[in-house]
């Protein structure tokens, strides 16, 4: 495809490809290991014109050869903007084929998400990127709206991997996406996405970009995709490799020239072949060598073939002849010929009823031949011809930047309108395009107010596609624009701009600015310094300066007339909070329920602009122990702020709903909240809010059983190295601790929760947090045999109480009994069972099973085994409804001690052959029965690293090399 053939070099040689055995050899290997271990992702990283994407054929055929089905498509140069361009490009066309299998296997919910991105999975093709309308059936039905927050994208990255996963059955997918490099943001997040997220079926990934083009995401997905990604670097040709794809044709010396000139480039090398003449002499750097010699071959087409090759150029990578004609203003019937003309000389490729040119290089050189102010007029050319055709903004957007002019209303309304329709999966895409809108847009007293609100709306979409830090200082811009009377609008930018910084891990400058603007005002009890207020509290809160954010608050009356809607519900949620926080609990139910009654009277529309003091309401509710009431206002609040783009505000949403279904022991649903969570705050690149979930992540998967996962979590929590000071901080300390003590690190853990706790002097972890830590730690004790350090955590839990949190209350026997267990189990087993009757009755089912469990260990320590087996089988029933894992294997081997049957137990580890541990044969019994290993880790809720790790050690113990060699071990075991 670029010339890197044996044999003449000239267009269209169907000869073999020279050298580059050694990529051939990894792209074979990744097609084998698709059909042993699931997927597989391969970067083949080169300049331009190396040969990636002769290479990406040649894997193409080899796929064929297999049967494999191959999807093939590529993002371009001049449309970088136009959302999961390459995706589309590759997929499209089949689906139209599958368009009812796609909707029959992944459900018409899904199937409707994909149709947002893949014009063929929608009713009419009138344009994929409209924007969903929301039905009176929608509202009635409950169904979710148009969702503008990274929660979409997220959504929508998981809906293609089942999609592909889907189109991978039976027989294997190989998807290949060529020129990465100038992929969308989007598409760049979903590779980011599916690497650390693989498909569960055959599928071979493979990309291609050019390494000083690519931006920072895409040249780490190799080592995001761990054991199973490989990277190959195409260099240059060898001489002799040169030789023999120039051919005979050229004699030793001039193929030497050549050689040199081209260094070794096979693109270059070719372009320089196809010059009539001499070789010409080095000049220097290879780009105007190459451009030169580009510009000989374009310099011998017709004029007319010439101008109709510009007017593609300049219409898109992949072209139909009739835009191409109305770019170059020529009759249908003229650009056709001209196309046939182009097609002989190789500068474009037929594909299908369309055309390509033969490489990119080339379209850029015919695109750069054309006069700049040609290609603006022929850039306006289009976008009229689209808009004529009834063509949705998003298709005019990108010739309408190139071409709009300053003042240009219907060019701005129709980059707004394409902006809107792709905000929700495409923000950066957004953002981008309402960037353009506001260049065209005259700061003019006429539409001023109207570029002020764009500039809010930019602001706004920056924050969401994860570059905060421009959004922020859009903010800051739209700050020194408006006028200093402007309070209303200057206190909604200087509060958004406030969260910005505060994601950015600047909650000095979001406070100083807070202040600032507050400063300004004449009034500070006005209706438009409240929010400012509001956020003053938030930040206090966030500090753990609790009489800081009484004392704001106490200066906001609850209503007045002049306020916004919503505003008296925000004020409402962050009381709770606060007073919960001072210690007074009565006072803070009071205020939750009065909070809870103003939510529930206010449409969601009221709700939207002040979501980050409600998710405190939320949060203070989780701390009070009203799981209920607080799922619920996690789950509205959550939906709102989808609903509308406010995804800095929905990590945090998530991370607390996740850490309240840990609480309420819903683990399986603890587990993928806080995925949701740590995905879009990857999105969002906020070190703050990735923080939140994945503290959130290591106690789910701490009590679900996946200790290393867990572990791997809270490091990277306390790694990133934000928080200090502040309770998020300590928050992933304690959860760190937490899991370690759950994994049988004790010592290490122990101290770990001391840390977090600052050692119980002024410690910013909240009453019922510390509680836990408390039982923790006296739990740690015991087990460690330091009854006399147990006694004194339980103890310490005693001074903690709080009859304003009952659902905390029965932690306290429950440390109790771990003290007493050693000296007085039957006193011990009574503490348990009061224990878990109290947390029962708080509907903290893990941890009502926890104090079974030891009220059974107990009772079997003082010779009560009727009552140790009653107490044990009521624990293994709740962990097993909890999904805790490790606690429910932990309490099945205690009731075979007892004689009790247990359906299903792996055996002991005494039992186990080879000396296996009981993960490692669960591990290997599944390889020997013929799981990959990304099918072991969905069995057994691993990540696909630790199923290698597993397997590593396997192979050590049983002396094998092999997965065949696992299960002939096991079977010869009997």
């Amino acid at each position: 495809m670029e010339g890197r053939t044996a044999g003449p070099a000239v267009p269209g040689a169907p000869t073999p490809l020279v050298g580059r055995r050694d990529a051939l050899g990894a792209l074979h290997d990744a097609l084998g290991a698709i059909g042993r271990d699931g997927f597989r992702f391969l970067a083949l990283a080169g300049e331009p014109g190396a040969g990636k994407t002769r290479l990406l054929g040649e894997l193409a055929t080899m796929a064929a050869d297999l049967g494999r089905v191959t999807m093939w498509g590529r993002a371009a140069e001049f449309e970088q903007m136009m959302p999961f361009s390459p995706l589309v490009d590759a997929l499209d066309d089949h689906l139209e084929t599958r368009r009812a299998d796609i909707t029959d296997i992944l459900g018409p919910t899904t199937a409707r998400l994909l149709a947002t991105v893949f014009p063929s999975l929608t009713s009419h093709h009138t344009g994929h990127h409209a924007e969903p309308a929301r039905s009176g059936a929608q509202e009635e039905s409950g169904e979710p709206g148009p969702d503008r927050g990274g929660l979409a994208r997220y959504r929508l990255y998981r809906a293609v991997r089942q999609m592909v996963d889907t189109l991978s059955a039976p027989r294997g997918l190989v998807l290949i996406l060529d020129d990465v490099h100038w992929a969308d943001e989007s598409s760049l997040e979903f590779l980011d996405h599916v690497t650390r997220h693989p498909p569960t079926g055959p599928v071979l990934l493979a990309v291609a970009f050019r390494p000083a083009q690519a931006p920072p995401r895409l040249a780490t997905l190799p080592l995001g995709a761990g054991a199973r990604g490989h990277e190959i670097t195409v260099g240059p040709l060898a001489p002799e490799e040169a030789d023999e794809l120039l051919g005979p044709r050229f004699s030793k010396g001039r193929g030497r020239a050549l050689y040199e000139a081209s260094g070794g480039n096979p693109f270059y090398l070719e372009a320089l072949a196809r010059m009539d003449g001499d070789a010409p002499e080095p000049m220097g750097a290879l780009p105007p060598t190459v451009l030169a010699a580009l510009q000989v071959e374009l310099g011998e087409l017709s004029p007319g073939a010439l101008l109709v090759a510009q007017g593609a150029a300049v219409a898109a990578d992949e072209f139909d002849p009739a835009i191409a004609a109305v770019a170059a203003e020529v009759p249908r019937a003229s650009a056709l010929d001209a196309l046939d003309e182009l097609a002989q000389r190789d500068i474009v490729r037929a594909h299908g009823g369309r055309f390509r040119f033969r490489h990119p290089l080339v379209r850029r050189a015919v695109y750069e031949s054309a006069a700049a102010g040609w290609r603006v007029a022929a850039h306006g050319r289009i976008a009229a011809r689209l808009a004529a055709l009834g063509a949705p903004a998003v298709a005019q957007a990108g010739h309408l930047e190139r071409s709009g002019s300053f003042g240009d209303q219907r060019a701005v309304e129709v980059l707004v309108d394409a902006a809107r329709a792709v905000a929700a999966h495409a923000p950066a895409t957004s953002a981008h395009w309402l960037q353009a809108a506001v260049r065209l847009m005259p700061d003019a007293p006429a539409t001023r107010d109207s570029r002020m609100e764009l500039l809010l709306e930019l602001s706004r979409a920056q924050g969401v596609s994860g570059r905060l830090a421009e959004g922020r200082d859009t903010a800051r811009e739209l700050l020194r624009m408006l006028p200093g009377d402007d309070y209303p609008r200057r206190g909604r930018a200087a509060r958004l701009c406030a969260l910005m910084e505060r994601q950015l891990d600047r909650p000095h400058e979001a406070r100083a600015l807070l202040l600032d603007e507050l400063g300004r005002m004449p009034n500070p009890r006005a209706a438009a310094a409240v929010p400012l207020r509001m956020r003053l509290v938030a930040e206090s809160l966030m500090r753990v300066d609790f009489d800081a954010a009484q004392a704001v608050l106490d200066l906001m009356p609850d209503a007045a007339e002049d306020w916004e809607p919503g505003l008296a519900v925000a004020v409402a949620a962050l009381r709770p909070m606060s007073a919960y926080a001072a210690g007074r609990t009565d006072e803070a139910v009071r205020y939750a329920e009065s909070a809870g009654r103003l939510m529930a009277a206010a449409p969601d529309d009221h709700l939207a602009e002040w979501l980050d003091a409600i998710a405190w309401l939320c949060w203070a509710e989780m701390n009070l122990g009203r799981y209920g009431e607080a799922l619920r206002h996690f789950d509205r609040a959550a939906a709102v702020a989808a609903a509308t783009g406010q995804s800095y505000i929905l990590t945090h949403l998530l991370a607390g709903k996740a850490r309240t279904l840990v609480m309420a022991g819903r683990l399986a649903d603890a587990l993928a909240t806080a995925e949701e969570s740590e995905g879009e705050a990857r999105l969002l690149d906020s070190g703050q809010q990735l923080v939140f979930a994945l503290t959130q992540r290591c106690l789910a998967a701490s009590w679900s059983g996946d200790d290393d996962a867990a572990i791997l979590a809270g490091e990277e929590a306390v790694q990133r190295g934000v928080g200090g000071g502040e309770v998020w901080g300590a928050m992933a300390r304690h959860a760190r601790g937490q899991a370690l003590i759950n994994a049988g690190r004790l010592e290490e853990g122990a101290e770990a929760v001391l840390d977090a706790c600052d050692r119980f002097s002024a410690p910013r972890l909240d009453r019922g947090t510390l509680l836990l830590c408390c039982e923790t730690l006296a739990r740690a004790a015991a087990e460690l045999g330091r009854q006399d350090q147990s006694a004194a955590w339980a103890d310490r839990a005693a001074t903690l109480e709080d009859p304003g949190l009952p659902a905390f209350r029965g932690l306290i026997p429950l440390a109790r009994a771990h003290a007493l267990r050693a000296d007085a189990p039957a006193r011990a087993a009574a503490a348990a069972r009061e224990a878990a009757g109290l947390l029962a009755v708080a509907e903290r089912r893990l941890d009502a099973g926890r104090a079974l469990l030891v009220a059974g260990l107990a009772h079997l320590e003082a010779g009560e085994r009727a009552r140790a087996r009653e107490d044990l089988k009521a624990a293994a029933a709740a962990f097993e409804t909890c999904g805790a894992r490790n606690l429910k294997a932990r309490t099945d081997r205690e009731l075979r001690r007892l004689g009790v049957r247990v359906a299903g137990a792996p055996a002991g580890k005494a039992d186990t052959p080879f000396g296996l541990s009981p993960r490692e044969l669960e591990v290997a019994m599944l390889v020997a029965d013929g799981l990959t290993n990304q099918q072991v880790a969905q069995r057994l809720f691993l990540s696909v690293r630790t199923v290698e790790t597993h397997l590593s050690r396997i192979f050590a113990k049983l002396d094998v090399s092999s997965r065949v060699g696992v299960a002939t071990a096991l079977s010869r075991s009997g």
